[in-house]
């Protein structure tokens, strides 16, 4: 080939090249119209169904009161929904508490929100044992089989590992059942002696607690098990924003969000998804209290998850 053809050639190219990238980036639709969508995050937290119906009508009512398009996601866990930020796949979340550390750790993310459920911002964990196992003070679980629920669960590990320690308690065997029922369940049946899960005040004279989840199983539950402890309070889940995301778009979403939620409708969905009745202004300094207590087990966010 003819060398000052060749260099023509070459240079032409990479000019086509960079032509069709620069084309491709200024073709790219603004996020919140419908060929860019804002990608709203649901943590999963009930069943599938309710999940996909209910996340749904927000979806609806954020694209009639907004002026922003949306597209709805329920990855299989937290995790999913973290790592979905990182790679810009997400733009808003409902987070747990865990998980909104671990984004905001790693990539930034920001709470805006806070659930309220009941009236309360704030959330503890509850010690359960048996009432007919003759546990009556939590100096009494000294060397007693114990099931927390999740290492990187704040109300089923981190609050009732800081409780425990600060009482100067060494539990025996320990077993992590991965859900909050579970452990309610292990209890029940004798399979542990104690073990920990979220904590809900009763409301309108029915128990709110984990040990509601397996009514249906154990209508006595509330007779057969009982509350040991109570633990400190942290702040409910945050709703948390991708970091970089327009400053309008952000309060424009959070205050779309709060005005659902004082609907009928708004309420039904989101008690159905998260128990929550109501939500808050936030920020990251709210969740200063839980990295206190990873620095007691003197690990991370992202230590917790390796």
């Amino acid at each position: 080939m003819n060398r000052p053809f060749g260099r023509f050639l070459s240079a032409s190219l990479a000019l086509v090249i960079a032509g069709l990238a620069l084309s491709g980036c200024s073709n790219r639709a603004p996020l919140g119209t419908k060929d860019n969508p804002v990608k709203l995050f649901f943590t999963p937290s009930v069943e599938a169904k309710t999940m996909k119906d209910q996340s749904e009508i927000i979806r609806e009512y954020l694209e009639s009161h907004t002026p922003y398009k949306f597209q709805v996601a329920i990855p299989a866990s937290y995790v999913a929904v973290v790592e979905s930020f990182g790679t810009k796949r997400a733009d808003v979340a409902v987070l747990n508490t865990f998980g909104y550390l671990l984004a905001n750790e790693k990539y930034g993310v920001e709470a805006r929100l806070k659930v309220i459920r009941y009236g309360l911002s704030s959330y503890r964990s509850q010690i359960i044992v048996r009432t007919d196992r003759g546990i009556n003070s939590i100096k009494d679980l000294q060397g007693k089989r114990f099931a927390f629920v999740d290492p990187v669960s704040a109300s089923g590990y981190l609050l009732p590992y800081k409780y425990l320690h600060d009482h100067g308690v060494t539990l025996g065997d320990t077993v992590f059942a991965q859900k909050h029922d579970n452990v309610v369940t292990m209890v029940y049946q004798g399979q542990v002696d104690a073990g920990a899960t979220f904590y809900s005040p009763p409301e309108n004279g029915h128990i709110e607690d984990a040990r509601r989840l397996v009514l249906s199983q154990f209508p006595d539950v509330a007779q057969k098990i009982k509350i040991l402890a109570l633990t400190d309070e942290i702040p409910n889940d945050p709703v948390a924003f991708r970091k970089g995301l327009p400053e309008v778009m952000k309060r424009t979403i959070a205050n779309a969000l709060v005005a659902f939620v004082h609907t009928p409708a708004g309420r039904r969905s989101f008690t159905a998804l998260y128990d929550v009745t109501d939500l808050a202004p936030a920020t990251d300094r709210d969740y200063d209290s839980v990295r206190k207590l990873l620095k007691l087990v003197g690990k991370s966010a992202s230590d917790m998850v390796n």
